[in-house]
């Protein structure tokens, strides 16, 4: 493959995310934080910084021949090869540059962690390893965009890689391991997702970037922007200095690391802010101890400063602090600030008694000089704002939510891509639980070990063995069959209409949606939000995985109008047909909350039959649903209830809805393949 040579833009040139680019070279300084995972918008110079990370530094030096770049001044770290060489005395050097290496959502585990040739191994007795993504990783830039989408037990994966600094591959028995030490990077878009808590505590620090607001700024970054596509590498010439300067900078702080020292004071404080802020477990301490050195270091100092240990606060405690999944976002500067203060409040109590200590002591000895405490600065934390109204419409609240429990549709038991944490389906990758086996019509890499043995054993008598104790014919090979767990598309069909206000059914409404979205939460399911109300039904939110953003438009959703019931089956259809079309492994499950009182048609007919109709439609087309009637007045017309009959949908009353009864309604409903071609409708 032909390699082109690219000037890459210089990092000293990004125009503005100054924290963002403060905790890309912190790693650099220090490995050790943990990498660093970027939250923000599309277009905000995340993966450009992370491209011109690696041109800070000068080459490295390496084993010459060595796929692992193993560095010869640390034997301690030099894979099995390397080893050998050491021993023979043919150890000789050379210099690269250090590499960023893209991991591609779609890779699976094996191009990530490499895989052993189990055929060989079997045949052979040797071992024979095809290095991955962490092997090419290693002493340089593992660079993940969209982390978020990556499968989870991927990303387990990279963490402990980065963590330990090792690589193992282990399959049926057989293991080998290699260095594996890099920078590991990872961004995403909150919208498409987040993290499970757990995998976005492995982040040693994580910074959240928006776009600039100040026109002054962005002229400023448009016009770099055309001085570099005019002329790359006159325009990396502009900024070289300031390139070198940096770098200076970064080796120097990479030299004066080891001799930072911490005090007990600021150890204090960085325990006395992680109790306030409400983090789990110590890993955050931890980091926030490694943070601060590194910044004391990255400033020239070898003392920690209480300075630093605010900017490592805020570096290390904005993924971790404990929160449920639609808590608003309070103001984490004031916490901090208040936490800050409490300590000083702490250290002035000491110093007060100290003070009378030493006042006692100046009446028996009156030669020894008094120490005044320092004047401790006013606490400047702002007021959190509160949220404005942004709707004149009529918005009513979102009622009280309950714990609901798993939702576990039986869908077909087909190969589907995904995560989750819900429903069961086949795998052919190796990220499942292994069920059963099977033959393979192809070469694979997932062995099943055990069951091959028992093909090959009723023939070892009759096969000529040359001294080995089982001979093993490609026609004895079984493969592993796995299951995992993948999550839903569940898809919310909500009545907006002015009916709806009556009685606050939509206040009991919202909060049945809320107990869902929570649980979705949990189950990593996609959720989309449908509202009909006057004379359309509007899709308020596609499907995402983004629950918060979910609850956002609940929130946020008016009352009013009219019922287009038909209109709001109809646009619910269409989400599920372009998301299956887009995604074919998707599992989708439409609620629809409404007391069927539609007196709006998308034909002039009358609006029950044509609903009726809609729903027949629907039910063919064998979508699973359920039907949750809101109608709570004395008399009472049954319309939602001959709705769910003819969707064939499990029916509830919302005087009677419980989460147990919604969790039957997707439990209870028939497995379905939505592989086949959908028709359109004609209305």
């Amino acid at each position: 493959m032909r390699k082109h040579n690219i000037t890459i833009y210089p990092f000293t040139a990004i125009v503005g995310q100054e924290r963002m680019k403060k905790a890309l070279v912190l790693n650099l300084i220090n490995p050790k934080l943990g990498g660093v995972l970027i939250r923000g918008e599309k277009g905000t110079a995340k993966s450009t910084a992370v491209r011109a990370l690696a041109n800070l530094l000068p080459e490295i030096e390496v084993v010459e021949g060595c796929k692992f770049k193993c560095d010869p001044n640390h034997q301690n770290e030099l894979c099995e090869k390397c080893l050998e060489k050491l021993k023979a005395g043919t150890l000789n050097a050379s210099r690269i540059k250090m590499k960023v290496v893209d991991l591609p959502v779609s890779a699976t585990e094996d191009r990530v962690v490499g895989t052993l040739d189990i055929e060989h191994a079997i045949k052979k007795g040797e071992k024979r390893f095809e290095s991955g993504v962490l092997a090419m990783a290693h002493r340089g830039i593992l660079y993940v965009d969209e982390i978020n989408l990556l499968d989870d037990h991927l990303v387990d994966v990279l963490l402990d890689s980065a963590a330990m600094g090792i690589n193992t591959i282990e399959r049926e028995g057989i293991s080998y391991s290699h260095p594996a030490n890099f920078v590991l990077v990872g961004t995403m878009n909150p919208e498409e997702g987040e993290l499970r808590p757990q995998l976005l505590d492995r982040f040693g620090l994580c910074v959240d970037v928006k776009g600039i607001s100040d026109v002054a700024r962005r002229v400023e970054l448009i016009k770099s922007r055309l001085s570099y596509e005019a002329d790359p590498e006159a325009f990396a010439a502009n900024w070289q200095d300031a390139e070198t300067e940096l770098c200076g900078q970064i080796l120097n702080a990479k030299q004066l690391l080891s001799e930072v020292r911490i005090s007990d004071e600021m150890l204090e404080l960085i325990s006395q802010i992680c109790v306030d802020m409400g983090v789990d477990g110590h890993r955050a301490d931890i980091t926030m101890m490694k943070t601060s050195i590194t910044l004391a270091a990255f400033n020239g100092r070898t003392e920690v400063l209480e300075e630093d240990v605010k900017e490592a606060a805020e570096l290390v405690l904005s993924h971790r602090m404990r929160r449920k999944p639609f808590d608003s976002h309070s103001d984490k500067q004031d916490k901090l600030d208040e936490s800050i203060e409490k300590h000083r409040e702490k250290q002035k109590d000491k110093e007060k008694n100290k003070q009378e200590e030493q006042k006692q002591e100046r009446k028996e000895n009156p030669e020894k000089p008094h120490e005044h405490p320092e004047k401790q600065p006013e606490n400047t934390a702002n007021q959190s704002e509160g949220q404005p109204d942004a709707s004149s419409e009529t918005v009513f609240a979102i009622g009280e939510s309950y714990q609901v429990k798993q939702l576990n549709p039986e869908f077909l038991r087909a190969n589907r891509k995904g995560t989750g944490r819900r429903s069961k389906t086949l795998t052919s990758s190796k990220q499942g639980r292994y069920i059963m086996s099977t033959i393979p019509h192809e070469k694979t890499t997932d062995l099943a070990f055990d069951a091959t043995l028992r093909a090959a054993a009723p023939y070892q008598l009759t096969r000529e063995k040359d001294g080995n104790s089982i001979i093993i014919h490609e026609s004895d090979f079984r493969k592993k069959v796995r299951e995992k767990k993948i999550g839903n598309l569940v898809l919310f069909v909500v009545d907006a209409s002015g009916s709806m206000g009556a009685r606050q059914r939509m206040v009991a409404s919202k909060g049945a949606v809320l107990s869902m979205l929570m649980d979705a939460y949990q189950k990593r399911d996609k959720v989309g939000l449908i509202a009909f109300k006057g004379d359309s039904a509007e899709l308020l939110l596609p499907p995402t995985s983004s629950i918060e953003l979910a609850q956002k438009y609940l929130q946020e959703m008016p009352t009013g109008g009219k019922t287009p019931l038909s209109r709001g089956l109809v646009k619910g259809y269409e989400v599920i047909k372009a998301e299956l079309r887009r995604d074919p492994d998707t599992c989708p499950f439409l609620v629809l909350i409404s007391d069927g009182r539609a007196n709006v048609s998308m034909d002039g007919g009358p609006p029950l039959e044509e609903i009726t109709t809609i729903a027949s439609r629907l039910k063919e087309e064998g979508i699973q649903s359920a039907v949750i009637d809101t109608e709570s007045s004395m008399i009472k017309f049954g319309l939602a209830q001959k709705i769910s009959t003819a969707l064939g949908a499990t029916y509830f009353t919302l005087e009677d809805l419980k989460a147990e009864s919604i969790v039957n309604a997707v439990r209870t409903s028939a497995p379905f393949d939505f592989n086949q071609e959908f028709s359109s409708f004609s209305m």
